[in-house]
């Protein structure tokens, strides 16, 4: 299995700063990152696999959510997020003339 005990536990150690604390908003974006990366290269070999880019899709969308809610409640927990796992900044500022 691709994702294992041990990588997950590696996973929320480097980004959730406990192993156990699996519900840090960081540990979650960091998980989600590993599983697309994962999910893309299988697509790259399976093109028609639909039901797997469904999936895809939905934890895309989860990921962003949860970078959006970081984004809101703390500015600086995002930008640290993004710089570590090296995402694109994707979430636009309330005020900004983009967002309508």
């Amino acid at each position: 299995m691709y994702l294992s005990k041990e990588v997950k536990a590696d996973i929320f150690k480097k980004h959730g700063e406990v192993e156990t604390n699996t519900g840090s908003a960081e540990g979650q974006v960091a998980l989600f990152t590993y599983r697309i990366a994962h999910l893309t290269e299988h697509l790259k070999k399976n093109r028609k696999d639909f039901s797997t880019q469904l999936a895809l899709q939905k934890l895309v969308g989860k990921r962003r959510g949860i970078l959006a809610y970081l984004y809101k409640k703390d500015i600086e927990r995002y930008r640290a997020i993004i710089k570590n796992l090296g995402l694109r900044d994707i979430i636009k500022p309330l005020g900004s003339k983009d967002n309508k």
